[in-house]
């Protein structure tokens, strides 16, 4: 049997924040994969190597954890007033499926420097030296990032002193400002509610934050679920019957919120929304060896991701988290102290992340005006990826 060579497809490797994935100009797919479709899926998912019953990703360039199982895809954009146009896939890592329903915030922090460096910024609004700032639509949810990118003789600056916990070695500080988070045409709170009770059949009744702003999440309160809010990700991924029982949660806020209308339509649905639980801030020891001290930070807050306790904070997460805490009386606002804030710094298994956000309350919704973040980025390596040529028949 004569097989077909493998295609060659431009691509580029990329750390952004606390994440990595594989990013590409849309210029660059093969025609069929131009467009959204089962045939893009499966480029994708034949990239990164899934679905993987071994979840290794060994024929693949994911890392079959959440935080590295990532696919992006640039292009000029089509709205007006930006630079690009980015759409950000989460791929399944033992399924066939990738999920288009929310985006990455922490590869939002590299869209910027991609963008520069594939030439789709013009050239008059990047200096040869300073803070290029690159106006993104994020595809995914309709939204507005920015990224203010440092310039150094007309490169991106990738090399800096700016460390981020989770992040091994310090790279160059990247701002972005998420504009408007909150879902356009929808109540920031989808039930009106600040805190709600909430029935989950064979776990009980919980108090719940359910908000949307930088992604869908829930929040819950650690000791609700048995927990210190100090867990690191073996004490939790460990747990089999903890993970059922927290996806149970999951899928049950998710009919809550109003995102699907039956609990089995979670599976479909595994990136959005976030579950996360809250705590006061206590000293714990992250996951580096690092003492983190209660008196440093507000709150402690661990987040699932993919089914699994994230190494660090999904960036959107952190937007969700900055945004409740802005808010008198949510959970995550409880859980910081109470009172009005405008910024917070909270613990995560790998440290701790500051986050800031603006809000305000009209004709009695709420609405999230503003969230803002350093992160870093860098390209990991750049050149081209292949992948059977059977994947867009």
């Amino acid at each position: 049997m004569k097989y077909k060579p493998q295609l060659k497809i431009p691509a580029t490797y990329m750390r952004g924040g606390t994440s990595k994935g594989v990013f590409f100009n849309l210029a660059d797919l093969p025609e069929a994969a131009q467009q959204p479709g089962n045939v893009r899926d499966a480029l994708l998912m034949r990239v990164i190597g899934s679905p993987d019953p071994y979840a290794k990703h060994t024929d693949g360039m994911g890392g079959a954890t959440s935080s590295t199982s990532k696919t992006v895809i640039v292009s000029k954009s089509t709205q007006p007033n930006h630079d690009v146009d980015y759409l950000f896939g989460q791929v399944s890592i033992d399924t066939p499926f990738v999920d288009w329903s929310g985006n990455c915030g922490n590869l939002s922090s590299a869209v910027g420097a991609f963008a520069i460096t594939q030439g789709l910024v013009d050239a008059d609004r990047v200096p040869d030296n300073g803070i290029a700032e690159v106006r993104i639509w994020q595809a995914n949810i309709g939204k507005t990032i920015v990224n203010k990118v440092p310039m150094q003789d007309g490169q991106v600056q990738e090399m800096g002193d700016f460390e981020l916990d989770g992040v091994t070695f310090p790279a160059a500080e990247v701002a972005i400002e998420f504009m408007d988070p909150s879902a356009d045409g929808e109540q920031m709170f989808p039930t009106g509610n600040l805190v709600d009770t909430f029935e989950v059949p064979g776990v009980g009744t919980l108090e719940a934050t359910f908000i949307n702003a930088g992604i869908p999440t829930v929040f819950l309160r650690a000791e609700a679920l048995g927990y210190e809010g100090t867990e690191l990700q073996e004490a939790i991924n460990g747990d089999a019957a903890a993970l059922t029982r927290l996806e149970t949660i999951r899928a049950h806020a998710a009919v809550r919120m109003g995102l699907i209308g039956q609990v089995e339509e979670a599976v479909q649905r595994q990136h959005t929304p976030k579950l996360a639980f809250v705590a006061p801030g206590k000293t714990y020891t992250a996951s580096s060896g690092k003492v983190i001290e209660a008196n440093d930070i507000d709150l402690l807050v661990r987040a699932m991701s993919m089914g699994k306790l994230h190494h660090a904070m999904m960036g959107t997460a952190a937007v969700a988290i900055g945004t409740a805490a802005s808010i008198p009386g949510t959970l995550v606002n409880q859980a910081a102290g109470g009172g009005e804030r405008t910024m917070v710094n909270f613990g995560h298994p790998s440290g701790t992340l500051q986050v800031g956000a603006e809000t305000l309350l009209k004709d009695g919704e709420w609405r999230a005006v503003k969230a803002i973040m350093s992160r870093s980025a860098r390209v990991l390596m750049e050149g081209w990826v292949r992948v059977p040529a059977e994947v867009l028949d």
